[in-house]
């Protein structure tokens, strides 16, 4: 598997993606998550926008961004020096391979990378309870739960330390 910035070729499959029901089910919106076409060619230094591929078939979406910096504020006032990750497999046939497990250790592996970075976060839906289960593996904590807008989440958060403890780091 790698990873690699979305590009505007990506669109169509985004698109179809998100109206998956697993999709819906795990981002909370069926009006979709993004004007794909707008935002992928809009270069912001907070955010990125990944693909993940086997071989050469796209498989799933990332994306990582300095929850301080992003401009909606969707985390509010946080620390600096944190990541914040979505992660979705855009088709169902592609759920329950371990593509998501391969994907998320590639995401932390990036997110990461820069000393400074102390933390991950992530916010999944309350009634996501197979993302929960997901995350716990990968080594995340349940910090709080919160609304973000109308969505009720759990808030999760991965310390560099606790990720080196697992051998990841």
């Amino acid at each position: 598997m790698k990873l690699r910035p979305a590009t505007l070729a990506d669109v169509p499959a985004l698109e179809a993606w998100d109206q998956q029901a697993h999709v819906i089910d795990a981002t909370g919106s069926d009006d979709g998550m993004y004007d794909w076409a707008a935002e992928i060619p809009r270069q912001v230094d907070w955010r990125e926008f990944l693909i993940a591929e086997i071989g050469d078939r796209p498989i799933g979406m990332l994306q990582i961004i300095d929850p301080a910096r992003e401009e909606s504020h969707y985390w509010g006032d946080i620390a600096p020096d944190l990541r914040a990750i979505d992660i979705w497999i855009g088709d169902a046939a592609d759920l329950g391979r371990g593509y998501g497990t391969e994907m998320m250790h590639l995401a932390l592996v990036r997110c990461f990378a820069p000393a400074e970075v102390t933390a991950v976060l992530i916010d999944p839906l309350v009634a996501n309870t197979r993302a929960h289960r997901f995350y716990e593996r990968m080594g995340f904590r349940r910090i709080e739960r919160r609304l973000f807008g109308e969505d009720d989440c759990y808030v999760y958060r991965l310390e560099r330390a606790d990720w080196r403890a697992q051998g990841k780091g």
